[in-house]
Formats: structure tokens, sequence, C-alpha cells
């Protein structure tokens, strides 16, 4: 492969194979792209798209030359608006709370990560490295945030560490290195915990808001309704248009049975000076950070990112499976991901926002099952993102219960559970993705991915005959070492259910 594309490394194993491929391209993108009518179906169509594109990384890549836009791409760009609105949203209240900010607040920076974050999408994933997943929010990082705030953590501290551990991570190629390392079993079951969790919090929270407004019924009905339609689509191989027929489906058929709706953020501009942001009496009220505000906030970095990895994971698995044969040139790399993720928290970090960043579940999943590669969706991503920051409205709907919870259970959350049960029909990779739910039932994702990590890769569960051709460093000592240090940073801050925090200041 020539130098100014995207090289084989261990962020996608299957790269090994796309050399062979790559002498089969006579030609550019734009030489090699023929009209959908001269295919079959549509479906014959997108998977050549996939086939011939040729992203270059670190190089310009443009619209029209080196990727097209379909109108499958604006399905995962309204998921990822949507999910972008909602997760903001979650961690500046959680940070708001404990501070005493007001809705206000909450309101304002929520806006301004929609721009910040829609310029950086389109920078990086849409130019610069166009198989570097969008740069999301980190939800799993939403439980930690009380006791970061009561340990006396500031945000900025805490989002630059971010940046800069992850950062390192990327340019040692440490995430593709635990990817490589991890087996289907475990990337199986870790999709299948992680949908199933996702699906019934969305389900408990459309009911908790149903039962708020005296009409459980609703979401009864919404549910169910959405069901049928999710299962009408995958019999017509139209999964991919999900996201926005459940959130008409669901919107509407709530609205017309007497749900409460009101569009009321009008449109407008949030505060763009970081100075305000990080002022004592404005913003967050926090003024800028100390060496003491970094010391605290450390161990939760480290975690953080630490959590990265089977997160990246999940997500570049999905792709695998969703898309055809030849198409290894196009995933996701996990490694250029989070160089993309840790510049863009910086930047944010520094600019004022609230978000923490990862890589954004509610945009591959639905652009994966959709069949398109990244570039196209995140400009368009970033447009939505603009709009939705600007015009205000958009923002009402995007958190309106009905709307929100569908588009997330069919967007992001089912097909996580379809993905992980295809992982998980052949040999005994039922073994090992059993005990990945099990131990992050008993503690968080993270937890159950680093020790089944462990015990698959020194043969106790899965595939001894895999086991048996790792190294020694691949097969435990690498595996080991991340073990140890994700539980004993666990361990430190007070993750670990029933063992107070080993150092008091986070005992809260």
């Amino acid at each position: 492969m020539s130098s100014n594309k995207i090289p084989a490394s261990g962020s996608n194993p299957q790269q090994s194979n796309s050399s062979h491929y790559d002498n089969e391209l006579q030609g550019s993108y734009a030489d090699l792209h023929q009209p959908n009518s001269s295919f079959d179906s549509r479906d014959d169509y997108l998977n050549h798209e996939l086939q011939i594109m040729q992203p270059k990384r670190w190089r310009a890549n443009l619209p029209f030359r080196d990727y097209r836009f379909e109108y499958e791409d604006t399905i995962p760009a309204m998921a990822a608006t949507i999910g972008k609105v909602v997760m903001v949203g979650a961690i500046a209240a959680t940070f708001a709370g404990p501070l005493g900010l007001s809705d206000a607040f909450v309101l304002e920076n929520v806006r301004y990560e929609l721009l910040i974050v829609s310029f950086f999408v389109i920078l990086f994933s849409g130019f610069l490295l166009p198989t570097a997943n969008l740069a999301g929010t980190h939800g799993p990082l939403i439980p930690l945030i009380p006791i970061v705030v009561a340990a006396g953590g500031h945000p900025m501290a805490f989002g630059l560490l971010i940046g800069a551990f992850g950062l390192l991570l990327a340019i040692s190629k440490g995430g593709s290195l635990l990817a490589n390392l991890t087996s289907k079993g475990v990337c199986g079951g870790l999709l299948l915990y992680l949908g199933f969790i996702g699906t019934i919090s969305q389900v408990k929270n459309l009911f908790a808001w149903a039962e708020g407004i005296g009409m459980a019924h609703i979401a009864f009905v919404v549910i169910l309704l959405t069901i049928i339609l999710y299962a009408v689509l995958e019999n017509f191989q139209k999964r991919w248009l999900a996201v926005p027929l459940s959130c008409l489906l669901g919107g509407g058929v709530a609205f017309a049975m007497g749900a409460p709706f009101a569009f009321e953020t009008a449109p407008g501009l949030p505060n763009m000076n970081p100075m305000y942001w990080w002022g004592e009496d404005t913003g967050w009220m926090l003024g800028l950070p100390t060496v003491e505000s970094f010391v605290v906030v450390l161990p939760f970095a480290v975690l953080a990112v630490a959590m990265w990895s089977p997160d990246f994971l999940g997500h570049q698995v999905f792709q695998k499976i969703s898309y055809p044969k030849r198409t290894e040139r196009v995933l996701m790399d996990i490694d250029d991901t989070m160089t993309s993720a840790s510049i863009r928290q910086v930047a944010g970090s520094v600019l004022g926002g609230a978000n923490f960043a990862s890589s954004w579940g509610t945009y591959i999943v639905p652009a994966a099952i959709a069949k398109r590669p990244i570039p196209a969706g995140a400009v368009l991503t970033g447009l939505f993102c603009l709009i939705a920051g600007i015009w205000g409205y958009p923002m009402d709907l995007a958190i309106w219960e009905p709307v929100m919870c569908v588009a997330l259970i069919v967007g992001v959350f089912i097909p996580l559970l379809e993905a992980g049960m295809e992982m998980t029909r052949e040999g005994k990779t039922t073994q090992s993705a059993a005990i990945v739910v099990f131990a992050s039932a008993l503690v968080n994702p993270a937890f159950g991915w680093s020790i089944t990590l462990v015990l698959d890769n020194l043969g106790l569960i899965g595939s001894k005959e895999r086991s048996a051709n790792l190294t020694k460093m691949s097969r435990w000592i690498i595996p080991v070492v991340t073990f140890v240090i994700l539980t004993g940073v666990m361990a430190i801050v007070g993750m670990l259910p029933g063992i107070p925090a080993l150092l008091p200041n986070f005992r809260h």
C-alpha cells in the first residue's frame, strides 16, 4: 500500500489481506465509482462503494473525489446527533447537580459542545482521518462523575489528563494491541452485555417518563409498535431505516395519545469565550485548575482511558460483522480513533466544554448497518450538530423520551445484541462470552473485559488451541498487567462493590 493510504496495522487484524486486493484496484475511487443504476440492487452498490474506497491517512480526503454522500448517511448522522445531545446533557447535568449549577448552564454547555464537536468530526473523520470513528461521549464514565466532584476534581484537569493518556495509548498502539488479543468470545460477550443493559435501561427510562406524566400505557404502546416495526424492517432488509421511522412512530404515537410536548429552546448561540467558562464567577464557577486538581483526577483519568479499549473494540467488531468482504481498508482504525478523540478532548476541555470523549457509538453502529463508510456521515453529523446547536428546537425533540429512547434502542442496543449473538454462535466462544457478562454484571464492562481477557488467553476458558498459539507476552503478561492496572485503579476510587475506596479522599 502506498504511503498516503491507511497502512496495515494491529488496529485492523484483517488488513493483512488488504494488500492482496490493493493490487486489484486499478485507478482512484473516482475512476472506479459506478452509478447506482449499474448494479442489480442497492446493496450491491453500497458494497461496491465500500470496496473501492481508498482512504488517505493525514492527507486531504475530499467529497466526490474520495467518497460520496448517499441518503443512507443521514441515518447515522441523525442518530449520532440525538445521542450527542442526550449524552453531553447527562454529563453536564451530573456535574451541575453537585456543583450547584443551574439548568441554564446545562443547556448552554450542550449547545457549546455541539458547535465544538461539529468542527472536530468534520476535520478528523471527514477530512484527515477517514477511518477514525467520530469522537463522541464516554457514557460509561457518567457514574464516576459524582465521585470525581466529591473528591474535588476539576473538569478541565480531568479532560486534559484523559487527552494526554489517550494520546500516549494511541502513539504506543496500545489500543489496537489489546483489541488483537481479544477473542471472538470475549468480544461477543461484551456486545451482548452492552446491548442488553442498554435496552433494559432505555425501556425503564421510557416507562419512568410515562408514569411521571400519569400515562404509563403510552410507553407500552410505543415499545410494542417499535418491536413490530423493527421486525418488519428486518424482514424487508431495511433495518437501516429503523432510527428515523422509530423516532417518527414513537414521537407521533405518544403525541397523538396525549403526551405533552413543546418546543422551548429558542435559536441562539452560547458564550464562545473560554475565559467565561473557566471564570470564578461565570460558567463552571471553578476558575482554572491547580496542580492539586490534576493529582485528584489522575486515577479517574487512567481508568477512563483504560475503558476505551473494550468500547472501541466493540464498535470495530460491529463494522466487521456488517460489512462485506474486501472492505478491511475502510474499517475503523482504533489507534487513529484514539488520536482524534484525545485531541478533541484536550481542545474541548480548554474551551470549557463538559464532554469526555470516546468512540461515538450512536454513529458507528447505524453507519455499519447502513453499510456506509465513516467520512460522509461524519460531515453530515457535524452539520446536524451545528444546526441543532444554533437552531435550538431540534434539541427539545432529541431529548423527548418517546423519540430518544426508541432511537437508542433500535439504533444502538438491539444491533449490539444481534452482533454479540452472531459472534458467539460457534465453538467455545460461549464460555468466554458468559464469563464477560457475569464479570461485567459484578462491576462494569471494563472489569468484565479485562478479567475474561486473562482467563481466555491463558486457555482456562474458550479455545485452548488459540491460547497455545499465543506468545508469552500475549498469553498472560499484557492481559495480567491490564487487569491489575484497571482493578487497582477501581479499588483506589471505590468502584469495586462492597469494598471501600483504598484512598480516604474517595470515600464519599
